[in-house]
């Protein structure tokens, strides 16, 4: 089942929340200030065993001070007028979700809008991207979640997933598809 909620991904009661990094890997704006503010100073002193996260790969933490005990950082790409942007976001989505089969123990996960923040991606084409990337892999989960605050986006993933919603899709509204 994939949703799409109106909320904090610091706040997921999942089992692994999905961090838009940085490559830098040490927390940043957005997303990523939040989960590391959220999580607690031991996630930075676990970052810092990593040189960098290239863009596009994921990689896997403790959850500290997060509901969830887990937490992918994946590093999606700035937009660039579109060059090879959307592959690289393909990516860091599959990346995400290799990454939590490989644990074996993660069957909920929470997802941000990757890359729509600060790095400029637009949203319509990243929630299409990121849809179709998570009904490739819904079968391994329990649920999929898309925790967004804004309406631009929270509209983009809706209208994503309604090209083709799945039987059990329930709208932010509680509504059916």
């Amino acid at each position: 089942m994939i949703s799409v909620v109106r909320t904090s991904i610091a706040a997921a009661q999942v089992d692994a929340v999905v961090n838009a990094a940085n490559e830098a890997f040490r927390g940043g704006g957005g997303v990523d200030g939040i989960i590391h503010r959220e999580a607690g100073p031991e996630l930075l002193q676990e970052c810092m065993q990593y040189s960098r996260l290239p863009t596009g790969s994921a990689i896997l933490t403790k959850g500290y001070r997060l509901p969830a005990r887990w937490i992918i950082h994946t590093v999606g790409p700035i937009w660039r007028a579109g060059s090879s942007e959307s592959s690289l976001l393909e990516h860091a989505y599959e990346s995400v979700f290799r990454m939590a089969r490989e644990r074996g123990d993660i069957r909920t996960i929470a997802f941000p809008a990757i890359s729509t923040g600060a790095y400029g991606y637009p949203k319509r084409p990243a929630a299409q991207i990121a849809v179709e990337a998570m009904r490739r892999n819904e079968e391994a989960f329990d649920e999929i979640v898309v925790c967004l605050m804004d309406m631009e986006n929270i509209a983009a993933y809706e209208e994503a997933l309604r090209v083709r919603p799945p039987e059990d899709y329930r709208a932010p509204n509680g509504e059916s598809a």
